[in-house]
């Protein structure tokens, strides 16, 4: 398990508590607090506001429990997944890209980093050293073929 990235979503957890429980209610009770309900734009967005963020606590609850049941040790040892380090070569462009598979939280503008949740990231996860692989994305079809992989078990 990414103990990083379950650190980083726990943070994330705990502003959207705190909103929850104690920021929006005030803006709820502050807009109530203005007169007629019915014809009041600040409560609506209030209460849209409250329901969007319930919305964003339900689905990080379930990111993380995701997360934290990542099984690093069950990952295989000689294809493609999180923590994989690829090179791999562009079979149109003959450029050659060397970049670690992550998780989508990992990404944080990291030029080297390819999120596993990425079309090209789920075309690769699974293959093998010395594959090639067609990835559909929106510029057309994109064929690369894996040069190196090192996975999280040789990375680590």
């Amino acid at each position: 398990m990414p103990k990083h990235v379950l650190v980083k979503l726990e943070h994330e957890l705990k502003e959207i508590k705190q909103a929850l429980l104690v920021d929006i209610p005030q803006e709820i009770a502050r807009a109530a607090g203005q007169g007629d309900l019915s014809e009041n734009a600040e409560y609506e967005q209030a209460l849209a506001k409250r329901d969007m963020f319930q919305n964003k606590l339900v689905t990080l609850e379930k990111r993380i429990s995701e997360v934290a049941s990542l099984d690093i040790s069950r990952l295989p040892k000689t294809r493609a997944a999180y923590g994989s380090k690829l090179t791999i070569l562009d079979l149109d462009s003959e450029e050659e890209f060397t970049f670690k598979l992550v998780l989508p939280e990992e990404l944080d503008g990291h030029p080297q980093h390819l999120s596993i949740s990425s079309p090209i990231g789920m075309a690769l996860v699974g293959q093998e050293e010395g594959s090639e692989v067609r990835v559909q994305i929106p510029a057309g079809i994109r064929r690369f073929e894996i040069l190196e992989l090192k996975t999280i078990h040789d990375v680590a």
